[in-house]
């Protein structure tokens, strides 16, 4: 059975993966490879580091390998986080304190629309492809629901009832950004490997 690496930590996400390409290949974890050192997102753009991270692991290990990179793009802060959703109040990676400053950023502005995005880039016998994926919504006034992770409590996703924090995984990997961009991926691995 051929093997892909997605460069990530996250087991679930691996797992996710691994149950929609229904056996037809298998999609192993960074940990599960034994792999150790951070990837460099450092390119200013969603393409550019998930590029960045693929390209890394491929050069370290020679492996068909996929990575992701997601961003929160905010209308009327001109696109921001964008790259830098993560970090986007500070280096602690802390959600709390970035929907704080998101919040904060957006108070008394009435164009409260904004979109996901994702990107996968993918390297399989060394070239090199990409997947978008992008959810349009609204950030609301406030948090609303405890699940998920990131901004999911104030993204209100176009046309839904829900947050992205409301929805359990299957309602959300439906219409998310990265389960798009992740279903285009498969996709192309099921044609391409048969």
């Amino acid at each position: 059975m051929k093997k892909l690496v997605f460069a990530t930590g996250n087991a679930n996400k691996v797992k996710e993966v691994n149950e929609l390409l229904d056996g037809s290949l298998e999609v192993l974890s960074l940990k599960d490879i034994g792999f150790e050192e951070e990837l460099p997102e450092t390119t200013g753009t969603i393409a550019g580091n998930a590029l960045q991270k693929a390209r890394t692991l491929y050069r370290a290990l020679n492996v068909d390998c996929f990575a992701e990179d997601t961003g929160l793009e905010v209308n009327a802060l001109n696109g921001e986080p964008g790259v830098n959703s993560a970090r986007y109040a500070g280096a602690a990676k802390s959600s709390e304190d970035n929907i704080d400053l998101l919040l904060k950023n957006l108070a008394g502005s009435p164009n409260r629309k904004a979109r996901f995005r994702t990107v996968v880039a993918l390297i399989l016998d060394g070239k090199e492809y990409l997947f978008e994926g992008i959810a349009e919504g609204e950030i609301l006034l406030e948090r609303v629901g405890t699940g998920g992770f990131g901004y999911d409590p104030v993204f209100l996703p176009k046309g839904a009832k829900k947050t992205f924090a409301q929805m359990n995984a299957d309602e959300k990997n439906a219409i998310s950004h990265r389960g798009k961009a992740i279903r285009k991926l498969i996709s192309f691995l099921k044609n391409k490997i048969g």
